[in-house]
């Protein structure tokens, strides 16, 4: 598929996406709220390395847990042992393994940049090299951080991305690099269309699954 049929058929696809769901709902609606508060970035962040091998039911009553417990942002969780993080994930599964991410992660973030306003300066390439060296991060996870959290214009790939371009026949290489270039240079950069656009995508994903 040439580069401008391509174009047409990714802005095509978001159109008839906007036209059937509206705005983003369920996880989506505060992962593309603009602006957040801090707070909420910062949950965005524990939920991106939550969701990983698990749904959204299960990372929502995660989350519950380390809201009734008071220590739901990145600060709060740095005080907990790994013991007692393990215990308040224990929904999201592997939950001894992202406590361990987790506490990498907020390490990571809190004594380089002593949280989200300075990171969030940072230039796109060298923050998504720093979050893909750590521990339990990878591109999918980091570019959810990146594009959610940090609203950086960078297009996150996953399973339900990759059904969607297989099916409208967009790519036979389904692969994480290609596909990402493959938005980005489609779509005009703008950190809200991605947010959007990769939501709708992912709400249609689970809503064919479901049926």
């Amino acid at each position: 598929m040439n580069k401008r049929k391509t174009r047409n058929t990714l802005e095509r696809i978001y159109r008839e996406l906007k036209r059937k769901y509206g705005k983003p709902r369920g996880q989506w609606v505060m992962w593309c709220k603009r602006p957040k508060t801090e707070r909420e970035r910062e949950e965005v962040i524990i939920g991106a390395v939550l969701t990983q091998r698990t749904n959204w039911v299960n990372v929502k009553s995660a989350l519950n847990n380390l809201k009734n417990a008071k220590v739901c942002s990145l600060k709060g969780i740095y005080k907990l042992n790994i013991e007692e993080l393990s215990v308040l994930i224990k929904p999201s599964g592997f939950y001894q393994a992202k406590a361990n991410y987790l506490f990498y992660l907020i390490d990571f973030i809190l004594n380089n940049y002593s949280g989200l306003k300075k990171l969030k300066g940072i230039n796109l390439k060298k923050l998504r090299e720093q979050l893909l060296s750590l521990k339990g991060i990878g591109p999918e996870t980091a570019d959810s951080i990146l594009l959610y959290a940090l609203d950086k214009s960078v297009f996150v790939i996953d399973e339900y991305t990759r059904r969607l371009v297989k099916k409208r026949n967009l790519s036979e290489n389904l692969s994480y690099t290609f596909l990402q270039k493959l938005f980005e240079e489609n779509l005009k950069k703008d950190f809200r269309l991605y947010q959007d656009f990769h939501a709708l995508i992912v709400m249609d994903g689970k809503n064919k699954t479901s049926k």
